[in-house]
């Protein structure tokens, strides 16, 4: 990630109007902020969700609540827990992400 021509900002989460994004179940809101290149976002996914796609994307991600189960394309499986985070490149090893009790998250990508 390159990070230039970002001037310091400060950003009120709560004033961002949330989007919604189904899941094969369940549902995620997204609160984006964007930077240039750079995307920010609050994400928290419902109890139940399940994406609806195997994701290609780079991201930083960390759990803020929740659990938030992380499957990759070859198999291996992750959890993550309040404190712990996940980074991947782009178009490195396809993910995709549930959860049962929900989840709450900030992404970088």
């Amino acid at each position: 990630m390159n990070i230039s021509n970002l001037p310091f900002v400060t950003t009120d989460w709560a004033s961002i109007e949330p989007t919604q994004h189904p899941g094969e179940t369940g549902s995620a809101t997204w609160r984006t902020a964007q930077f240039g290149d750079i995307r920010v976002r609050i994400v928290e996914y419902s109890a139940g969700y399940l994406a609806d796609h195997w994701c290609s994307k780079g991201h930083v991600l960390f759990c803020l609540e929740g659990q938030l189960h992380t499957e990759l394309a070859d198999g291996r499986s992750f959890i993550l827990k309040p404190g712990m985070s996940y980074q991947v490149a782009d178009n490195a090893e396809p993910h995709r992400s549930s959860t049962q009790s929900g989840a709450k998250l900030f992404v970088v990508d």
